[in-house]
């Protein structure tokens, strides 16, 4: 199991990283979200995948036995996962409004000066 999600996440930055290097802008945020989802699948992967019960420690017990689950990697994923949604949810509405205003999806079309006015 750990091997598959080691080639998906290399997969992901790989692909990340050459959809960031594209000149679309659309495919800028493509590769800045498929970053994202390569980085919480690390941080899952480090939290280590054990099947384990729920981390409560028992009235009777003083200290937690047993293979427990560690909530630490999944509560840094699920924060991550909101944050990023609403980047991606601000970057689709900014990319809408330039594209409405320059009217081409090319990033170095933001460079060139507007000498028409």
């Amino acid at each position: 199991m750990e091997l598959l999600l080691l080639i998906l996440i290399g997969v992901f930055y790989a692909t990340g990283i050459f959809m960031m290097l594209r000149r679309s802008m659309v495919k800028l945020l493509i590769g800045i979200i498929l970053l994202g989802n390569g980085a919480n699948l690390l941080i899952f992967l480090l939290g280590g995948i054990t099947r384990g019960k729920p981390p409560i420690i028992p009235e009777a017990e003083k200290a937690l036995t047993g293979a427990y689950a560690d909530p630490v990697p999944q509560a840094l994923i699920l924060t991550a996962i909101v944050i990023s949604f609403g980047l991606q949810s601000f970057a689709i509405v900014l990319l809408k409004r330039v594209h409405v205003l320059i009217q081409s999806d090319d990033l170095n079309d933001l460079n060139t000066p507007d000498t028409s006015i």
